[in-house]
């Protein structure tokens, strides 16, 4: 009778080992997917035939599609069932690796990887969350939500190295087919996974998930148009704002009537709860625009490939890995409040430092001790800043609460994306404009002819791009242009590296309304935290 208990519990222990390895696959293969494409822009850009703002956009859009929706994606897997959001939303991810594999123009990429992909993500992320938490109990639930954040953590450090060696090496469409077998062997194992059904209210707040959609994608998309020289650009922006304005009041309302609502307004009754998504969003505005400019800086100015590209930023990846860690296993021996405020002083501290070597570094490896000094910023948040969120969440609200710090996290990605690269192409073309205009070299019939084009179409170029573009023009004409360009993209880029050193300059100063708070007490010892 023991021996067939013990056989029982160690088929049982194998079983989660293995489902616990299995979800932590499908987290990699999701955070892997945007490192391949950032250090594979230049490889992309000339294979497609597209653009450097144009594989932006997408970069922007699929992290803005999935921020947009993941809320909702909550909501349909509690409608149709969390196990079959978590197979469609894997599926919708292959298929846009699958795409990206097989594209021949920008078009596809934004179609199925950034808005399908997206989608994707959008019901992958909560849908997870919710399986772990109905396929683990106790101590067990604590190491797969560990494991999960771990697989995050570790496709963070090694993806440009992975994405920058197959780009180099063989094809960066090899890197999105080995995302798809990753995601046949994840569905290989679904019959391992349990549904965990939900007991709430099955109404749909339409007019929520309307305005939801609308102000996180107007801003974005009004950001996007802006960069691609597009009309409407304030139309945009302002149905952005006024709809996210809407929508809390909305919110509010269907709260006092105690009506369902896409997410329950009191979640923000709790300052620990606001502050830690306002941390998050601000987070991850410093990482999209840090990890926008400079794979840009690197493949298009010193023109390096997408390994040493990879290898250029691994000292960012690499540190934020083994920092999270080391302060993760450390956490509770510091106030949360002050780990937070040392880890956006070093994003600041780093990106001074980058702004100021930018013009001057001819060489990637010369941005080591910045890009390390900011990778461990980003190590300090990401060990403390899902925790602080969270943990004082009521178990019952854990996956509502998860969805809006994951929509948090996901807007402020694609809004430091789109604005760091809208930025580095308006101050491009501004400063290639006016030395254009104040060449003596290039006749006035030239001159007018860059300013029309930098008008409507500006793109960050390597020198060797640009010469082969202006082969059939005059040598001293294209001379001329090559050294505008020279002098042109530093300033560029520094300004888009504004972007990461002002969220990192608001996070510090977010943290004096944390230190004015006691420390969030758990759920597991307090379910009043969250009030409401």
């Amino acid at each position: 009778m023991a021996g067939a208990v013990n056989e029982e519990r160690a088929a049982r222990h194998g079983h989660d080992r293995l489902l616990a390895l299995l979800l932590a696959m499908a987290m990699f293969v999701l955070v892997v997917d945007t490192s391949l494409m950032n250090v594979s822009i230049a490889a992309v850009v000339r294979d497609l035939g597209t653009t450097v703002s144009g594989v932006q956009s997408a970069i922007a859009l699929e992290a803005l599609v999935s921020a947009a929706f993941i809320i909702i994606g909550g909501k349909v897997g509690d409608l149709i069932g969390r196990k079959r959001a978590y197979v469609l939303g894997l599926l919708a991810y292959a298929a846009g690796a699958l795409a990206m594999t097989l594209a021949q123009g920008l078009t596809i990429v934004v179609v199925m990887w950034a808005i399908v992909g997206g989608l994707g993500a959008a019901l992958l992320l909560p849908a997870m969350q919710s399986l772990i938490h109905g396929n683990f109990e106790g101590a067990a639930r604590k190491r797969v939500y560990a494991l999960v954040g771990a697989a995050a953590a570790i496709a963070a450090a090694v993806g440009p190295l992975l994405g920058g060696f197959i780009t180099t090496v063989l094809t960066w469409r090899l890197g999105f087919a080995f995302e798809v077998l990753v995601v046949a062997g994840v569905l290989s194992g679904i019959r391992l996974v349990r549904d965990a059904p939900y007991t709430g209210p099955r109404r749909v707040d339409l007019v929520g998930s309307v305005l939801s959609v609308l102000g996180m994608g107007g801003i974005v998309l009004g950001i996007l148009v802006w960069q691609e020289g597009g009309e409407a650009v304030g139309a945009l922006l302002l149905v952005g704002v006024a709809a996210l304005g809407l929508l809390a009041g909305w919110l509010v309302r269907r709260r006092r009537r105690g009506q369902p609502a896409l997410l329950d307004a009191g979640l923000f009754a709790s300052p620990w709860f606001r502050l830690g998504i306002s941390q998050q969003m601000l987070q991850q505005i410093a990482l999209g625009g840090t990890m926008i400019a400079l794979p840009i800086y690197l493949q298009m100015v010193l023109e390096y490939s997408a390994l040493l590209a990879g290898l250029s930023l691994a000292p960012l990846s690499l540190t934020m890995f083994v920092v999270a860690l080391v302060a993760g296993r450390r956490a509770g021996r510091r106030r949360p409040a002050t780990v937070v405020r040392v880890g956006f002083l070093l994003i600041v501290v780093g990106n001074v430092a980058l702004i100021a070597l930018v013009p001057r570094a001819d060489f990637g490896w010369a941005l080591l001790l910045p890009l390390a000094v900011v990778g461990a910023g980003f190590g300090l948040l990401v060990s403390q800043l899902n925790a602080y969120t969270l943990g004082p969440v009521p178990e019952e609200r854990a996956s509502e609460a998860a969805g809006v710090n994951s929509a948090a996290g996901s807007f402020g990605l694609s809004l430091g994306l789109a604005l760091a690269g809208a930025v580095m192409l308006a101050v491009l073309a501004t400063t290639f404009t006016t030395e254009t205009r104040a060449s003596t070299v290039l006749d006035p019939a030239d001159q007018d002819r860059v300013a029309a084009v930098l008008e409507h179409d500006a793109q960050v170029m390597s020198n060797t791009g640009l010469a082969e573009l202006l082969a059939d023009e005059p040598a001293a004409a294209r001379d001329e242009v090559v050294r505008i360009n020279t002098e042109a993209r530093p300033p560029a880029l520094q300004a888009a590296l504004l972007v990461p050193l002002v969220a990192g300059s608001l996070g510090v100063l977010l943290t004096f309304g944390m230190t004015r708070l006691r420390d969030p007490e758990q759920s597991g010892t307090s379910d009043t935290v969250l009030g409401g």
